[in-house]
């Protein structure tokens, strides 16, 4: 079974949590039927918590229809939602919108009150994400929400939220080998104040697998995690250095008779501040590799292998998601700011 780590004296979740952005077909067709049963063999294993987020087309309402069809086992769950505000509304943002948000998931999952509602704000030019921040700690005090969180924040922003004394339980944030940038600032100031990192892209949407190990540089990606990750990559040096960072994971893995990606998630779960990894998934493909994780331990050596490659990195470089944000940007140029319409 997963472990499991408290996050407060009264909530707990998987330390491998089953990502959702997949399921919202921009990875391919998506069966219902088969991604519901899905779910249910992803909680009888121990992988009990579910991410997703308002703006990932259908899956809330598909997480809605696991927990009917499962009433047993979706008493198990926990289920970290997102409220998204489009790019275009944030300027004349109200309460009363934030509310209606929240309403819309509660709707979708069939729940009475949202486990953990992280919260993203595209632009910090437009005024009011604290008032909204604030807003969803209302919410939270009146019942709707059990917890409120962040993602993709940068470090002045998230004190600013935490001063104004919103509750925050977790940070949502990318975090992997190839992408430290959470590492200088942002694990410092949550570890501080009690937030716990919740990590996706440990993974680099695949990447870090024997498929890629003495690939050719890929050209013409159409997967929209394999374009975000492969930014990632050129940023850290180029497509040689990640070779090179594949074979130093891939001696490793063998060492231990593990696979390239379970020591790429282990590495991220070592972290100071991580409480969980979050592994997107269209299927069960991969679940007894996510599940033989936790059997990995690794050692200095294994670790000064792989420093020796990392040493060498070029990027990228400033605080969780400053790259992404930039709109005009490699990285964000390639984001979808309207998803809610």
């Amino acid at each position: 079974m997963v472990p499991r780590i408290q996050l407060t004296a009264d909530y707990s979740i998987s330390r491998v949590i089953k990502g959702g952005w997949h399921l919202a077909g921009g990875h391919g067709e998506i069966d219902p039927d088969e991604a519901i049963a899905d779910m249910a063999r992803f909680v009888e294993a121990g992988i009990t918590t579910f991410d997703c987020a308002d703006i990932y087309t259908g899956v809330e309402e598909l997480i809605g229809a696991f927990r009917r069809a499962h009433p047993s086992l979706a008493r198990q769950i926990q289920i970290h939602t997102k409220y998204v505000p489009d790019l275009s509304v944030l300027s004349g943002l109200t309460p009363e919108d934030v509310a209606r948000g929240i309403d819309r998931s509660l709707k979708r999952l069939g729940v009475e009150r949202l486990d953990v509602v992280q919260f993203h704000w595209w632009d910090y030019a437009a005024p009011g994400y604290v008032e909204a921040a604030l807003t969803l700690d209302r919410l939270r005090a009146a019942g709707k929400i059990a917890h409120v969180s962040v993602t993709n924040f940068d470090t002045p922003r998230v004190k600013e939220i935490l001063a104004a004394g919103v509750r925050v339980l977790s940070h949502q944030v990318q975090y992997s080998l190839i992408d430290n940038r959470p590492a200088d600032a942002m694990a410092p100031l949550c570890a501080q104040n009690g937030v716990s990192l919740l990590c996706y892209g440990a993974l680099a949407g695949g990447f870090f697998s024997g498929r890629w190990l003495g690939a050719s540089e890929p050209a013409g990606l159409t997967n929209r995690s394999l374009i975000k990750y492969k930014l990632i990559i050129d940023d850290l040096g180029g497509w040689d250095l990640f070779q090179e960072l594949l074979r130093a994971l891939d001696r490793v893995a063998r060492r231990h008779g593990a696979t390239i990606a379970q020591v790429a998630a282990r590495l991220v779960l070592d972290k100071p501040t991580v409480a969980a990894v979050i592994i997107g998934a269209t299927s069960t493909a991969h679940l007894e590799e996510h599940l033989g994780l936790f059997a990995l331990e690794l050692d200095a050596g294994d670790h000064a292998g792989i420093d020796q490659v990392l040493s060498r990195r070029q990027g990228p470089e400033g605080d969780v998601y400053d790259l992404e944000r930039d709109r005009d940007g490699r990285h964000g140029a390639i984001m979808k700011y309207e998803l809610n319409a």
